[in-house]
């Protein structure tokens, strides 16, 4: 397989949609795993640039920046979201106080930090904490969070982008309170007028909550017609 290296410069301060393909390839040249290019930078340009097109960056601290927009695509129509019985138990209980985007920097700390029995290491580097704290900072990544007794206890972040949200990643540190959060996120994105949740590739998590498959093509569409659709997070 060719990789296309990225060496083009990025865009001006201002994001425009319409200059995107003079810094990315097609996405649909990307092989199903949905390996596209490699090199650029993490600036909020950049990042912008490839998530309204389909793409996402995802490497290894080693590694260079690699970028991606697998086949099928992973996704939650948020008017599909199915929530369990017994999640619901929980979610009546008030247990958790949630909030929105007032530790985003933690957030993204805890689900580095997170022990995944899958994944040898994280792929949340420094670098990509910065670089998605100046996404947040100019209103384009969010976090979602369950606390208890004023401790942080489970959430997740993600970026927006016209009306998907693509989620980024998830921690939880106590029962349920990453679940808990993402119904809370869900149920946000739905009073605002989002339409889809991005997972990127599939999670066992996700399926349960009415997730599934789409091909990279409807997904490529999806965003594409959300560029037209702003929502506001």
């Amino acid at each position: 397989m060719s990789l296309n290296l990225l060496t083009l410069k990025s865009m001006d301060k201002n994001f425009s949609p319409k200059d995107c393909h003079f810094i990315f390839p097609n996405p649909s040249e990307a092989d199903d795993d949905g390996l596209l290019a490699y090199g650029g930078d993490l600036s909020v340009n950049r990042l912008l640039c490839a998530y309204s097109q389909g793409i996402f960056p995802w490497f290894n601290d080693d590694d260079p920046i690699l970028w991606w927009s697998p086949n099928p695509r992973f996704v939650l129509y948020i008017d599909d979201l199915h929530i369990p019985k017994s999640l619901k138990k929980i979610i009546k209980k008030n247990r958790f106080e949630i909030r929105f985007d007032t530790s985003f920097v933690k957030v993204m700390i805890e689900c580095a930090n997170a022990n995944r029995p899958d994944q040898d290491g994280t792929w949340i580097t420094p670098d990509m904490i910065e670089a998605y704290s100046d996404l947040h900072n100019q209103g384009f990544a969010h976090s979602f969070e369950a606390w208890l007794d004023g401790e942080l206890v489970g959430g997740g972040y993600g970026v927006s982008i016209g009306d998907i949200f693509c989620g980024e990643s998830m921690f939880t540190k106590v029962n349920d309170a990453s679940k808990v959060a993402f119904v809370a996120l869900v149920d946000r994105l739905k009073q605002n007028g989002f339409k889809l949740i991005d997972s990127q590739i599939y999670t066992e998590h996700l399926e349960r909550f009415g997730a599934k498959h789409i091909t990279r093509d409807k997904y490529l569409n999806l965003v594409k017609q959300s560029l037209n659709n702003p929502k506001e997070f």
